[in-house]
C-alpha cells in the first residue's frame, strides 16, 4: 500500500511539470536524484539531502547548456 501511494504521488507531481522548459525539467530531475543520492550517502542527514539536491539541481540545469554546445 505504501509503495502504491508513493507512485500515485509521484505521477501527480510529475504531471505538474508539463509546462516547464527542458532546462527546468533537467534541473528538477537533477535536484530529485541529487537529493536521494545525498540522503543515501549521508545516512539520511538533512544536510546531505539538501546539499545533494542543490548540487543535482545545478548539474541538471547545466546539462541542457552542455548538450546544446556540441
Amino acid at each position: 500500500m505504501k509503495k502504491t501511494m508513493i507512485w500515485i504521488l509521484l505521477v501527480i507531481m510529475m504531471s505538474g511539470c508539463s509546462g516547464l522548459s527542458t532546462r527546468q525539467k533537467n534541473a528538477a530531475t537533477g535536484a530529485a536524484v541529487g537529493g536521494v543520492a545525498g540522503a543515501v550517502l549521508t545516512g539520511g542527514s538533512s544536510f546531505g539531502t539538501v546539499g545533494g539536491a542543490a548540487i543535482g539541481g545545478v548539474i541538471g540545469h547545466g546539462v541542457d547548456s552542455a548538450v546544446k554546445r556540441k
